[in-house]
């Protein structure tokens, strides 16, 4: 990036000043004269301007004159004198100024007018013709070479359908994901233009399905080494158009051309970083659908069902009034509306998974209900303690056992005073097991000396700069080579 990028942008200054009011009144007139292809324009005539509104009836051109340095200073104007019409040396002097508004400037009351029109909410539509237009440009671009202000319509009329299909959409599915529309949806006044809406999307989704499938077999056929020789040709016109500065070279700009194409041939048949956005726009057209569907399916239920009870109530009501005795009344009362007071159990109990099973037909429960009181204690019967002392004698003995296989097992290793785990046949997987422990160990002490579960004291010898595998029956590790020394039976440290 270059250093102009994040620049401090002075010419927005006069958006967000005290006498900002002022500043745009005065620009937007510049902007206004601009789009009528008039560029310089004379104190005189703005002041003439601003007093045509109320507020700027005691606007002076003296008051006029300080604006206008401000703007100057902050490159929204650029000042000319003028010097062709001056009769007199103290005309000369006064240094009279005609003034022109700036690129910046112009773009900042362009979007300032665009959003003063679209409000605060999104618009967009859903253009067919927009990808017919693409479309035809596409097929221009693939057939033969053109000359060089030709391609560079094309390319321009390209992106410019393109944008405005990329916007288009877009503003149009957030406008249909805001607040506002999501409300509207919601009132029953929507009924009225439900079918006008869903044949709206419908008729885009078919209409984009077609045109996409041979925008997307162009896009296929383009090759990089004819579309770098269309850019080639656009490139050539843009250098015939005369500009004192040089910012980039052909090849750059050729470069940049092809990114762009990247980019717009990325929208309709998706790049490795994942889907279209073509694929995203028919996704979510058909989500509009099937939204819209969900809400007047929620219309109407709630219309029927407001309409169905009014007209019960109507007819129970009636029922009512023809019974002449109170008992009738009751009955009729009680199979409409139920019980009044009634208690409900709940249990935990299933007596069986089959749903089908009717509640006559299970099996009776029973349910214990427990006093809800502070000073209630279930009661508890007192129990003799068990002797176990034959099952605490066994499992020691167990253990002991087992212990004494371990250890026999593991000293049937040894080579004298020693166990070279790299001479070692194959163990049991809980030899391996006990062998990485004493490593283990060994390492986080500063000797390696350590003292195993069967009562021997070991110094674990390690060599990192060798590798070995040690075999076990449910496979092969491969570890450093170790030596483990038995101190107690002669074993000795390494010097």
């Amino acid at each position: 990036m270059s250093e102009q990028t994040f620049k401090k942008v002075l010419e927005a200054t006069y958006l967000s000043t005290d006498k900002t009011p002022k500043y745009r009144a005065i620009l937007r007139f510049f902007y206004q004269e601009h789009e009528r292809l008039r560029e310089f324009l004379m104190p005189e005539e703005v002041l003439e301007h601003l007093h045509q509104y109320e507020e700027f009836r005691e606007y002076d051109l003296e008051e006029l004159q300080t604006d206008l340095s401000s703007l100057v200073k902050w490159r929204n104007l650029i000042a000319h004198q003028e010097s062709g019409k001056v009769q007199t040396i103290e005309e000369f002097k006064k240094k009279r100024f005609r003034y022109q508004v700036t690129p910046y400037t112009v773009e900042f009351e362009r979007m300032l007018v665009q959003f003063e029109t679209n409000s605060e909410q999104f618009s967009g539509s859903l253009e067919k013709t927009q990808f017919e237009r693409f479309y035809e440009i596409l097929e221009k671009i693939s057939g033969e070479e053109k000359r060089a202000e030709e391609s560079a319509q094309l390319w321009d009329d390209l992106l410019t359908y393109f944008k405005k299909i990329t916007q288009n959409t877009s503003d149009y599915f957030a406008y249909l994901r805001s607040e506002d529309a999501t409300e509207q949806m919601k009132s029953d006044a929507f009924f009225h233009y439900k079918d006008q809406f869903t044949m709206y999307l419908r008729e885009f989704i078919l209409h984009l399905q077609r045109t996409a499938a041979g925008i997307q077999d162009v896009m296929i056929s383009l090759d990089r080494k004819k579309m770098r020789a269309f850019f080639t040709k656009v490139t050539e016109h843009e250098e015939q158009v005369f500009r004192f500065e040089k910012t980039f070279t052909r090849e750059e700009m050729v470069e940049e051309l092809e990114a762009t194409w990247l980019n717009v041939k990325a929208w309709f048949l998706g790049n490795g970083s994942g889907e279209s956005q073509y694929e995203n726009v028919l996704l979510q057209t058909n989500e509009a659908i099937r939204k819209m569907t969900r809400i007047i399916q929620r219309l109407g239920e709630r219309s029927q069902i407001q309409h169905s009870r009014k007209d019960d109530y109507v007819h129970l009501a009636k029922w009512f009034l023809s019974f002449d005795k109170l008992q009738d009344a009751h009955k009729l009362s009680s199979v409409v509306f139920g019980l009044k007071h009634t208690k409900h159990l709940y249990s935990d109990h299933l007596p069986t998974d089959d749903i089908y099973v009717d509640v006559w037909e299970e099996e009776a429960m029973v349910h214990e209900r427990m006093p809800i009181t502070r000073s209630y204690r279930e009661k508890t019967r007192t129990s003799a303690s068990e002797d176990k002392e034959a099952e605490k004698e066994k499992t020691i003995e167990d253990y002991l056992q087992k212990l004494a296989h371990e250890t026999a097992l593991i000293h049937q290793y040894l080579d004298g005073e020693s166990i070279d785990l790299e001479k070692v046949p194959e163990v049991e997987p809980f030899v391996r097991k006990t062998f990485l422990l004493w490593i283990g160990k060994a390492m986080a002490k500063k000797d390696q000396e350590i003292k195993t579960e069967f009562g021997d004291r070991v110094y674990v010898e390690l060599d990192q700069a060798r590798s070995i595998h040690l075999k076990a029956k449910d496979g092969t590790l491969e570890m450093p080579a170790a030596r483990f020394h038995f101190l107690d039976k002669g074993g000795k440290k390494s010097e």
